[in-house]
């Protein structure tokens, strides 16, 4: 469990897979030095865009070994810097239903959400509106997915490759497409996740950021 000097996380303070590394980093207390992928710092996007055949963000960099992917990251700590079977149980079983969540929110929630975050970027005065549609109707099934999933799943203040993972993507997915009213677990959940301490953290680090977001960010979050 010893972090060493030189863990470094590359990324965005409003990435959401930025987020989903930095609430495992910041809920254990793991020490790490933040580095800012953007254009004022050519260095940090050089590391990015090697790290990976995308030159996607986050990547962490620990001593000799860069990792890319949010999930492999999230388990090389849990492995290395936070104690095996914190984030993902060391029961094989149990990890992979905890993997398969894991899916369901990058996928079918945060990749979903990212389609109609995309349209309005490629094109803020005409996105395409059936690719749009097409994006919310899967995002309405999704949600119907969790709200039923959400009762056999205890609610819980530890911090997993669940709540990594969940956080993020439905802090974003109801800016995009509100969870309905007539999904009360999914919603409270949201509510109790972005209440937890690593996430408030981290969705204040974003706060400035937010006219970054093409649909318009809403100030109730």
């Amino acid at each position: 469990m010893n972090p060493g000097p030189s863990l470094e996380l590359f990324g965005h303070p409003f990435s959401s897979y930025t987020w989903k590394v930095l609430i495992a980093l910041y809920a254990y207390e793991v020490p790490f030095t933040f580095r800012m992928v953007g254009a004022d710092h050519p260095e940090n996007v050089e590391v990015v865009q090697t790290a990976g055949p995308q030159g996607k963000f986050p990547v962490l960099r620990d001593g000799e070994n860069l990792l890319f992917e949010t999930t492999s990251i999230l388990e090389y700590l849990d492995r290395h810097h936070i104690g095996a079977g914190t984030l993902i149980p060391e029961d094989p079983d149990a990890a992979t239903a905890i993997r398969m969540l894991d899916r369901v929110f990058d996928n079918y929630v945060m990749n979903v959400m990212q389609v109609v975050v995309d349209e309005h970027i490629r094109s803020p005065a005409a996105p395409d509106l059936a690719r749009c549609a097409e994006a919310r109707g899967r995002l309405e099934r999704s949600y119907a997915w969790l709200e039923g999933w959400l009762q056999f799943y205890p609610a819980m203040d530890q911090v997993t490759l669940i709540e990594c993972a969940a956080a993020p993507s439905l802090f974003y997915a109801d800016w995009v497409h509100p969870i309905p009213e007539e999904l009360p677990r999914l919603r409270q959940w949201r509510a109790r996740l972005l209440a937890l301490p690593p996430v408030a953290r981290c969705v204040d680090e974003a706060r400035p950021y937010r006219s970054y977001f093409p649909l318009g960010a809403p100030d109730r979050d």
